[in-house]
């Protein structure tokens, strides 16, 4: 046993995050970490991390056998223990090279030997089939190339044990492939791995062992062969989900104007000032999900981002709002004609981390709020409590600090902040990225309720089984370019390869939903 845990408690105020937790982990072994986001996953690997320093906790932590009283981060490193976690910690203006070696950079007589550097970083980035320059500034890469990066600076320090938070819940399915394939080779060397991931199919796939988290405690643990997805969810959430993707009635599918109207619209990258999106054509209706899927780099984070007047130069092409064109190219201008978007990436773009949930809830609807320019702090609290109860978002009370939240929990902020500016198209991208099964069920039936109240969705998501579960059509981007549009009936094999380029058969085209007479959705009994 090269890793135990024995009973710990962890305490902040007024919350206990874990209680009475064991957990151990064998050379050579894959054990998976799962439960509901605020189970206590991200608490038990700061723990083993030495954030939560030594003394901060009860319960004994040993490594190889001896106890270990990390002090701090750099106790754990040197005991062998490496840590990705889901939010990622690479420094935005240094190159991938410099960000794989931080701390560790190669020298000669004293200075950094960059040229040996950067050799070195090739390698690392060429045994792990990762095509990105290690000389690329980290702040050009999007976010599954940057997860990327983190993974090789963890597994390029040789250590024995790996603690991977989420590690694919940007990646796209070949990127995943890759990393999961790294792992069971670095298995085969002896190397352990603590594999956290709602993608209960890469669990299944990869861990010998699986533990189950609830509510900071371990309710079970058992070998991956032993149990079931089924069984797993169950102890997650302490309840049976029947349907993952439900269905309810749309009322809006029969409106004749589409909420949102796309016409060959070209839009050249801003740094470099060659074209990136070229004549995309599409429609969203009121009460329609529109999924817009495609491999990492394919465009769909660039779109959402343009439609929202936060990135691109446009070249060619037009959107229009309900019938009227859309000229504003700033995000608050956009925001205030109906539009609001839900960023992949919620700590740069959804929250201001270090103040309250009340802060963030009301930050987009401040105008709305307030009366002859003065807010209103009733009608505020009010309001913001009434978001906070709805997305069921666990902490103590609105004045709670965002950082303190669990991945989930602030992913829940970031939603609510955005549905109380009462938008009439709204942009999903990744809202599910790192999210349990029972937050991912709340989502879905948040985005059913948008829909049947009229409002149009268009959501980005690396998930093939989620766009098909979710989406009425289903266009794949390649390049910039829209490779293939699919309505019901569609195959995860066919999505992807349009997302390659390389359609396996003709796209069907069937009609937007607001040419057709209105259609009711029953809930599956």
């Amino acid at each position: 046993m090269i890793l135990s845990a024995r009973r710990i408690t962890k305490r902040f105020p007024g919350v206990t995050a874990l209680e009475n937790v064991s957990f151990d982990l064998d050379s050579g072994e894959i054990h998976a970490l799962c439960g509901e986001n605020g189970a206590g996953k991200s608490t038990l690997i700061k723990l083993l991390s030495g954030i939560h320093p030594y003394g901060s906790y009860e319960g004994t932590l040993e490594v190889n056998g001896d106890e270990a009283r990390f002090r701090g981060i750099a106790d754990s490193a040197a005991a062998g223990v490496a840590v990705i976690y889901q939010e990622l910690a690479l420094v935005e203006e240094m190159t991938v090279a410099e960000n794989i070696f931080l701390g560790c950079e190669p020298r000669r007589f004293g200075l950094i030997d960059t040229a040996r550097m950067h050799r070195e970083a090739a390698a690392l980035l060429k045994k792990f089939q990762i095509e990105i320059a290690p000389s690329t500034p980290v702040s050009q890469l999007g976010v599954g190339q940057k997860q990327l990066v983190e993974i090789v600076k963890a597994l390029g320090k040789h250590s024995r044990i790996l603690i991977l938070d989420e590690p694919t819940a940007a990646l796209a399915e070949h990127e995943a492939r890759i990393l999961l394939n790294t792992l069971r080779d670095l298995r085969g060397r002896g190397i352990a791995c603590i594999y956290i991931s709602h993608r209960l199919d890469e669990v299944f796939a990869l861990a010998d062992r699986i533990t189950v988290l609830r509510d900071g405690g371990t309710v079970f643990t058992c070998k991956a062969s032993g149990t079931n997805k089924a069984h797993v969810i169950r102890n997650m959430v302490g309840r049976e989900i029947t349907e993952l993707f439900p269905r309810v009635v749309r009322m809006g599918a029969g409106l004749r104007m589409p909420a949102l109207e796309v016409k060959a619209l070209t839009v050249a990258d801003p740094r470099t000032g060659r074209e990136r999106l070229s004549d995309l054509t599409f429609s969203v209706g009121p009460g329609e999900v529109v999924g817009i899927g495609g491999l990492m780099g394919s465009g769909r984070t660039e779109l959402l981002m343009h439609l929202f007047g936060a990135w691109g130069h446009r070249m060619f092409g037009s959107v229009a709002l309900a019938g009227k064109p859309l000229h504003a190219s700033t995000p608050a201008a956009v925001l205030s004609k109906g539009m609001a978007l839900v960023s992949e990436e919620r700590r740069r773009y959804g929250l201001v981390m270090e103040q309250s949930i009340g802060f963030n809830l009301s930050l987009s609807s401040l105008r709305k709020l307030s009366t002859l320019g003065m807010l209103s702090e009733t009608r505020e609290h009010e309001r913001n409590f009434a978001f906070f109860r709805r997305f069921r978002v666990k902490a103590p009370g609105l004045g709670s600090r965002v950082s303190k939240l669990s991945g989930g929990n602030q992913q829940k902020v970031v939603l609510a902040k955005v549905l109380m500016t009462d938008p009439s198209v709204v942009l999903l991208d990744e809202p599910t990225r790192g999210i349990d099964v029972g937050a991912k069920t709340e989502i879905y039936e948040l985005i059913n309720d948008l829909t049947a109240a009229g409002k149009a969705v268009i959501l980005v998501s690396s998930e093939l089984p989620e766009l098909l579960g979710m989406s009425d059509r289903i266009l794949m981007l390649h390049e910039g370019r829209i490779s293939g549009e699919f309505g019901p009936g569609a195959t995860q094999e066919e999505l992807l390869a349009a997302a390659m380029g390389t359609p396996i058969a003709p796209p069907a085209r069937p009609l937007p939903k607001y040419l057709l007479p209105p259609t009711f959705y029953l809930p599956t009994l």
